[in-house]
């Protein structure tokens, strides 16, 4: 891959590794499932006016917004509103990929490679070993509800597999629509009106500026950068920059919150992230279909100190 194209690469990682730290900003001030319909709203509209119906049935259409954008994104932002930290939730969120290759083996009956069986069972004891770090000093719940997210993220790659979508712009904003209604549905039934009123009709600065770099940076620019690099190269010199997520939201909930991971939260993360990289890289030649492994990552979202 070019120079000039890695570093488009590298860049879509930044937006998505800072997006922790914007996305807890606005959930100071936001009930998280109303700043979701928010933030979905805007990726959208108006581009749905605009941008092309995607080549793929509404049924395909529907479950890729019901599993990775509305299952996927609720659940995150809910552990995070819980207190899970940023660079654990963008950690535990890469746990799709060994939940991809499970599910696609069940549901697909794609027999995994010896390489990503490897992958998947070092991916799973880094997984295991940071959960039990985090069970020492903080509550599971959260975790285990970010993890719902990587399970979902990961149902909607089979779907999308399975349905031979292709991951583009057109995707993006048509499958957007799902997750509106449902969301401020929730937030209306969980937070009640008088808090979604009272926080639409308050929105700061700093909710409304998180917002827009959400929807716009995080998923419209980080979207479009990151489906052309795929649709111009193979998958497996692409999607493997997904690995620079989590160092970057550690790094950054570190400077921006001063959030220091346990030194058995980063064994348990690095060991996790080497079997994800050996699950995910591949040798092959390049015009060599790689087997399936993760579909287009969705951005991470932000850390969230405990709140309500």
């Amino acid at each position: 891959m070019p120079l000039k194209h890695s570093l488009l690469a590298v860049l879509v990682m930044i937006l998505w590794g800072a997006n922790f730290v914007v996305i807890d900003a606005g959930l100071d001030d936001v009930p998280p499932l109303l700043f979701l319909a928010l933030r979905f709203v805007l990726v959208a509209f108006p581009l749905v006016f605009l941008v092309g119906r995607p080549a793929a049935g509404w049924r395909a259409v529907v479950a890729v917004g019901v599993f990775m954008s509305l299952g996927q994104f609720s659940l995150l932002y809910i552990a995070l509103d819980l207190g899970l930290p940023a660079g654990l939730a963008s950690l535990l969120l890469q746990a799709q990929v060994i939940f991809t290759i499970a599910i696609a083996a069940v549901a697909l009956h794609e027999r995994p490679s010896r390489k990503q069986a490897l992958g998947a069972l070092m991916g799973t004891t880094g997984l295991a070993t940071v959960a039990l770090a985090h069970g020492f000093s903080s509550p599971v719940v959260p975790l285990l509800v970010v993890l719902g997210a990587a399970l979902s993220w990961a149902i909607g790659n089979v779907v999308s597999r399975a349905a031979g979508v292709t991951s583009g712009l057109s995707l993006v904003v048509w499958s957007a629509l799902v997750v509106p209604v449902p969301a401020a549905a929730l937030s209306l039934l969980i937070d009640g009106p008088d808090e979604v009123g009272q926080a639409l009709v308050n929105l700061s600065g700093i909710a409304i500026a998180s917002t827009l770099y959400t929807a716009i940076g995080a998923s419209l620019i980080g979207y479009g950068i990151w489906n052309s690099l795929l649709a111009r190269h193979p998958a497996g010199s692409v999607v493997p920059f997904v690995l620079l997520v989590p160092p970057i939201g550690i790094v950054t909930a570190w400077l921006v919150q001063g959030e220091v991971p346990t030194a058995l939260e980063l064994a348990g993360g690095t060991v996790m992230l080497v079997g994800v990289a050996i699950a995910t890289i591949s040798r092959r030649a390049p015009g060599r279909r790689a087997p399936a492994v993760p579909s287009v990552p969705s951005e991470p979202a932000a850390p969230a100190s405990s709140r309500r």
